[in-house]
């Protein structure tokens, strides 16, 4: 699947900032769908993932209680809602997605077959 995430930007210290995910060729439904990170120097950092009929999230530690995922599979799109952003937040984001049969969701980056390209959010201070 051709992943494209969009949405990226710079914003200050306290701010919010939503991602956005679709496939350019496939019904995301069939996916369980992810969001990545990597800041420079640093290794990739799961974000959020969330199951293929959405009703099953789950969130990397430093992002709990300020990020969320979403997904609309009615429009093909992932969404990754982010407030109260911080000077650390800053790195490049990914989409990530994996087929599955089951409601699971996956947060090592190893089990995801395909992945976007990628948008750079920066946090200002």
């Amino acid at each position: 699947v051709q992943l494209q995430a969009s949405g990226g930007g710079l914003v200050q210290v306290g701010g919010s900032l939503s991602l956005s995910c679709t496939a350019s060729n496939s019904l995301i439904s069939h996916y369980v769908m992810g969001w990545f990170r990597q800041a420079p120097g640093k290794e990739r950092e799961f974000v959020a993932t969330i199951s293929r009929a959405g009703t099953r999230t789950a969130l990397g530690g430093s992002v709990k209680g300020r990020f969320t995922i979403s997904r609309d599979n009615a429009k093909n799109m992932v969404y990754l809602q982010m407030t109260s952003l911080k000077p650390d937040d800053t790195a490049v984001y990914y989409c990530a997605a994996r087929g599955s049969v089951t409601g699971a969701y996956y947060s090592e980056e190893s089990e995801y077959s395909d992945w976007g390209q990628g948008t750079q959010v920066t946090v200002s201070s």
